[in-house]
Parts: C-alpha cells; structure tokens; sequence
C-alpha cells in the first residue's frame, strides 16, 4: 500500500508541541484489555501514546510509516520500534491485547485496517482509536483560530482530517463500540509553544510548501490582540474515543 507521509517534515516539532494524552486514559485502556502481555500501537508517530502504553504492558510494538518519526521516536526498554503500515502490521495472529490509534486512525485505509486489526487481536482483545477536536482556550482565541484552521487554511486540509473537525462521528468503525468515559488533554502554553503547535498541523505545512509564506503571518496580528508574549493560558483538548472488542466468537 502507498502510505501518506503528512508529518516527516515536521517530525522535530511534532514530537515537541503536541498535546500529551492523560494518563487516566491509559489507566482504563489497561482496565479494559484482556492481559497486560502485548499492545500495537499502531501510527505511534513520536512514541507519545506509547510511552505511558509502557507502563502498563510488558511489551509495546509501536509502528509508523515514517521513518523520521520512529527516528525521532522516545526510547524505552520494553518499546520495539518498527517502521510499518497501519494496513500490514507483520505481527503475528492472535498476539495482541490492546490496538490503539492515537490521533491517526482518520488517515488509514479503514476496512483494511480494521481486517488487520482482527487477525492480530487475541481472543476479546481491544481496539482502540481516538482522536482530540479543537482546542479550548477562551472565546475570543477560539473564534480566531477557528477562522484560521477551517476558513483561511480549509483547503490546506487533507480529506481524512474532516473525521477529526466531526469529533470522529463520521469515522468507519464497523464494531460494536464500548462506552466509555470521557477523557482530556491539558496544557499551559505560552504564546509561541502555541504557534509551534499550530505549525505541527498538514494544513500548516501544505499552505508552505505550496505558497513558500508562512501563513503564521496572517495570525499573529489577531492573536498578538489577544494573547500576550510572557502570558501562559490553560489549552484544552476534548478527547474522542472509540473502543470494541474484537474477536469475541459472537456471530
């Protein structure tokens, strides 16, 4: 399968201004999951989701497509890194507890996916996909970067991203989900970690390498009315989740 690199040229920065999951999160992942043996954690990006998956099962195969990514990767003892498809995992049968998608399940080839989800998945083992929406930081910064995201950058977007402005209501997912709670990011940003995150988004770096400007000119005349250069500003992320259990011998 081709695979749709979107986020190699700003693998440096991804891996620093992108929200951190809360560990609530993986406390019920694990809560969830039929053993603690093995978790995919498939489009592992930088390793962020699958640093805090590491705590609780004795052994993570963390898989991206890119290179830089995996590259950029944060090492731990029980982490095997593995460059690697979504669609063609190459683990074994009926091997994997949990399956988690951390903001990434929105640009797979998802029947695909979800076929190789159920040949890896143990006996009740567990999908997991989930995604954050936009962020909350206070009315008149969310109008602007609101206009900025889905006005002024709307055709910047690649079509898999239009899942995430849904909350993942739109997303394929051929199971029968699992109730569960509700979950968020946090994080106090000052002003430029704020850009730096902005400028960690396809949209950002598609508008670049087409127009060769940086579109954070436009912004910041809007946000500097706003947002002060040495002020911090608490930045809320609502979390999306989806979760089944796969391979549970119903037909």
């Amino acid at each position: 399968m081709d695979f749709k690199d979107l986020f190699s040229l700003q693998s440096d920065i991804y891996l620093k201004a992108r929200p951190t999951y809360p560990e609530e999160l993986f406390d019920y992942l694990m809560s969830i999951s039929p053993s603690n043996e093995l978790c995919w954690d498939c489009a592992t990006g930088n390793g962020q989701a699958a640093i805090s998956l590491s705590k609780h099962f004795k052994k993570i195969i963390a898989t991206d497509g890119s290179e830089k990514q995996i590259a950029n990767a944060i090492k731990r003892e029980n982490i095997e890194y593995r460059v690697g498809i979504a669609e063609q995992s190459g683990l074994e049968n009926n091997s994997v507890d949990l399956i988690t998608v951390a903001t990434a399940a929105h640009w797979f080839n998802h029947d695909m996916f979800y076929k190789e989800s159920k040949r890896v998945a143990k006996p009740n083992g567990i999908l997991s996909v989930w995604t954050y929406s936009s962020a909350t930081i206070s009315i008149k910064i969310n109008e602007v970067m609101e206009w900025f995201a889905y006005t002024y950058l709307h055709d910047y977007w690649p079509d898999g991203r239009w899942h995430v402005r849904n909350k993942y209501e739109t997303l394929p997912f051929p199971f029968e989900p699992i109730h569960t709670p509700d979950f968020f990011c946090h994080a106090n940003l000052n002003k430029q970690q704020w850009l730096n995150y902005v400028m960690s988004w396809s949209s950002y770096t598609n508008y670049v390498t087409k127009h060769k400007i940086d579109p954070i000119e436009i912004l910041l005349p809007k946000l500097n009315l706003l947002w002060n250069d040495n002020e911090t500003k608490l930045v809320i992320w609502p979390l999306h989740l989806k979760c089944a259990r796969l391979n549970t011998g119903e037909k």
